[in-house]
């Protein structure tokens, strides 16, 4: 019994470090401890190379290209690259209507996402690299925002903020949830960045160096990749908060499943390739961040299954675990009924959204790991933009 009592604690220390113990640190670090990059005004506007890596996005490649021509960025500095990863409906034909106003394509054989991001740098001659998704749409001053915070020389990477459009696109019954958890990891990002480094950027937008771009593995996370490579080469991964790129939320819980599980895996190889990360006596505090809001968050599934079975056994050993097991129980059933109920007004109700987006989340990132034990990888991505 004693080994039970043992293993309930554990687990919840684990559980209060990993979301509530580590936040709080960080935001306190932001607060008493701040290291602001310099604000030094660019000269003059630095060139700019969007990449995307678009695969079958016939759907949404014109209006991200619209959106990109009416960026208030000044055109003569801004070139527009797509690397098309051996698309098969018309997203080629689409890219090609707009090679007059300067867009290059690049028509690939199908080669998986990490390839064409690498041919697309190769042929970019901007001295500043800007990353994108086919569906992110960019605020019109976003890319102002994005290359400012360069006029410090020790920036080498620069975050932006993706926000999730609440124009009612994405019927998901976990779109609530999936806002609720970027709203939370946006104000992360602030507080760390204000101390030192923002931990990893997202796909949706963020810039780096051209000078320190290193190319892609096959089968990783590329954003987490890419952003985190700022920090190996001892610069300073930054975020733009005013630099927004807009995002519909997932049509479906399951194409949010399935792309949680394809992040996870591919953020687990990234984990490989940048593993020297983790040494606390070389990059301090970041190590932290990485082991604490990656990692742990990761396999923080674990500690709340064995949570959960251990509070069962122990309750008759006291009120703290019969407690522990009737709120657990409430909430999974809460998530439950998130599943069940969705699409329906009811089950929109954040009492049950939260919950079912928390859980689908820990039940993605369990997968991913199997998965990933089991020595899958994820190198043809195929996006799933409308369920």
């Amino acid at each position: 019994m004693i080994g039970l009592i043992v293993i309930f604690w554990t687990a919840v220390v684990l559980i209060v470090y990993t979301y509530v113990g580590f936040p709080l640190g960080v935001v306190l670090r932001g607060l008493f401890w701040a290291h602001p990059y310099r604000k030094d005004e660019l000269t003059t506007p630095p060139s700019v190379s969007i990449v995307i890596s678009a695969y079958n996005e016939e759907k949404s490649i014109g209006a991200k290209l619209d959106n990109i021509l009416s960026l208030e960025y000044p055109r003569d500095c801004l070139e527009v690259i797509i690397a098309s990863d051996g698309s098969t409906d018309g997203t080629d034909a689409i890219v090609q209507k707009y090679e007059e106003h300067g867009v290059k394509l690049l028509s690939l054989s199908r080669v998986g996402k990490a390839a064409a991001l690498n041919a697309a740098v190769n042929a970019a001659s901007g001295k500043i690299l800007v990353f994108s998704d086919a569906n992110s749409m960019y605020k019109a001053d976003a890319i102002q925002h994005l290359v400012k915070p360069f006029g410090d020389p020790k920036v080498g990477g620069v975050a932006g903020n993706q926000v999730y459009r609440t124009d009612g696109s994405g019927g998901g019954s976990s779109s609530d949830g999936e806002r609720a958890y970027w709203n939370f990891d946006r104000m992360l990002k602030q507080f760390q960045g204000k101390s030192g480094n923002t931990l990893a950027a997202t796909g949706a937008i963020y810039a780096i160096r051209r000078s320190l771009f290193e190319s892609i593995p096959d089968g990783v996370s590329d954003d987490l990749f890419t952003s985190t490579g700022i920090i190996v080469r001892k610069y300073r991964l930054v975020f733009a908060p005013e630099a927004i790129a807009y995002e519909p939320v997932a049509a479906t819980s399951q194409v949010e499943f399935g792309r949680k599980v394809r992040v996870i895996m591919r953020s687990w190889n990234a984990f490989m390739f940048r593993s020297k990360l983790l040494n606390p006596f070389r990059y301090k505090f970041y190590a932290i961040q990485l082991f604490s809001h990656k990692i742990l968050r990761y396999l923080v599934v674990f500690p709340l299954l064995i949570l959960f079975l251990v509070s069962l056994f122990l309750w008759k050993s006291g009120f703290i675990y019969r407690l522990a097991a009737i709120a657990q129980t409430v909430f999974y059933a809460c998530a439950a009924l998130g599943w069940l109920l969705k699409g329906t007004r009811l089950g929109r109700k954040k009492i049950f959204t939260i919950p079912f987006y928390f859980c689908m989340v820990n039940a993605a990132s369990l997968v991913a790991i199997i998965n990933v034990l089991r020595g899958h990888q994820v190198k043809h991505w195929e996006p799933q933009r409308h369920g």
